[in-house]
């Protein structure tokens, strides 16, 4: 077991339910926020946003509300907010909402303080990799839902679809956010679909991290406890949603994950995902995942790349007797068809077989790097040929 980490986090975090009520307490990294959420009805409707205007106007802070955040957000949307955050002299952020407006509020807040294209900034795909001039603004970060675990790290993924590319963004210690707050409470009313989907983007940050070739043991440790939580309550938030100790338990394992990803790294999952996404902007993340992840998996088991990490998932995951990496197989299937996402095809969202090079090539040029981590080599066409396999 590799002994070395560096773990850094600059964010006080606030977890738990009724955290919300202390936000009104909390000194604030400014006087006047740009309150980034949604371009949805829901944090209106379910009186989250009201909740948080009244902690706001209790902690002495002005806002200006940005409401432009869409799934998959794009750089468009990003640029729009950055100008609206300079235009109202905003000084820091506080991003409310799920994996869009979280993974957003890290772009927004190096755009708000730099010159040209958030592309300037980009690594990967066709992005100029050039180094961020000013300090962001600093961000407050409040999630709703449960899965992309960006409330608590300096990594966000944004969408070009000029150039049919999604990458992440960020990795400057100034992205981390100031404050994070976790309220299970949030996330009551969140569908039981994207209640599965959210969930297992959790569980594959932390599945991902434990086969990772730079897993440590403290990442382990982290992962272990998240994919433990995940595998006994996600079935349980699903089923009923207004369980709150089911949702309190798969939001720690979300939030967790943005601190595994930081120690060791996703795989090249995550970058195969993303070129799904980018070619089909519709696809949830999650559902993506969910669809490449049996033969993804199975390619390391076949390799026999790190037998024992899988060994130790399937039996945290409930197979207390696993002596074999394929049981992790078993175990996953088992929460999919648990949280009814067993049979998610890819032909529902326009892929077509004939894709499968196309979203290899756009995986490896956009991010890559996260091929690194795979535990074994992954070359080109074996890349391909798990979109094939995995291709309903």
């Amino acid at each position: 077991m590799n002994m070395n980490f560096n773990l850094f986090t600059s964010t006080n975090l606030l977890f738990g339910t009724g955290m919300l009520n202390e936000l009104g307490k909390q000194k604030l990294p400014g006087k006047k926020a740009l309150l980034l959420i949604s371009n949805g009805k829901s944090t209106r409707e379910n009186g989250t946003l009201n909740k948080v205007q009244k902690q706001l106007e209790e902690a002495g802070v002005e806002y200006t509300l940005c409401a432009n955040i869409h799934e998959n957000p794009t750089k468009e949307v990003v640029m729009e907010a950055a100008s609206t955050a300079k235009k109202n002299s905003c000084d820091f952020i506080v991003a409310l909402g799920g994996g869009a407006v979280l993974d957003s509020s890290i772009a927004v807040a190096a755009m708000a303080t730099n010159p040209g294209d958030l592309w300037d900034y980009v690594a990967g795909g066709t992005g100029k990799a050039k180094p961020l001039i000013s300090k962001p603004l600093p961000i407050v970060t409040i999630a709703t839902t449960s899965g992309t675990g960006s409330e608590i790290n300096c990594w966000g993924v944004i969408s070009n679809n000029e150039a049919n590319e999604k990458i992440g963004f960020g990795g400057v210690p100034e992205l981390n956010p100031v404050l994070s707050i976790v309220d299970p409470t949030l996330m009551l009313t969140v569908p039981a679909k994207y209640t599965a989907y959210q969930g297992f983007d959790a569980l594959f940050h932390n599945t991902e991290v434990m086969i990772s070739k730079d897993i440590n043991i403290l990442s382990e440790t982290i992962a272990l406890s998240a994919i433990e939580n995940i595998a006994k309550y996600l079935p349980i938030a699903v089923k009923n949603g207004n369980d709150i100790e089911a949702r309190e338990r798969v939001a720690y394992a979300s939030t967790m994950a943005g601190i595994t990803m930081q120690l060791t790294s996703t795989t090249a999952k995550h970058s195969m995902e993303h070129a799904m996404s980018a070619y089909h902007s519709n696809l949830p993340h999650g559902a993506g995942l969910i669809m490449i992840s049996n033969e993804f998996y199975k390619f390391f088991i076949d390799k026999h790349a790190c037998d024992e990490q899988f060994i130790k998932m399937a039996k945290v995951m409930g197979i207390k007797d696993a002596d074999k990496p394929e049981d992790f197989l078993t175990a996953l299937y088992n929460l999919q068809k648990e949280c009814n996402v067993e049979n998610l095809k890819m032909s529902n969202y326009g892929f077509t077989i004939d894709e499968a090079d196309t979203l290899a090539t756009n995986a490896r040029e956009t991010m890559g790097g996260l091929f690194l981590a795979n535990p074994c080599e992954m070359t080109h066409e074996d890349c391909a040929e798990i979109f094939r396999k995995s291709y309903r």
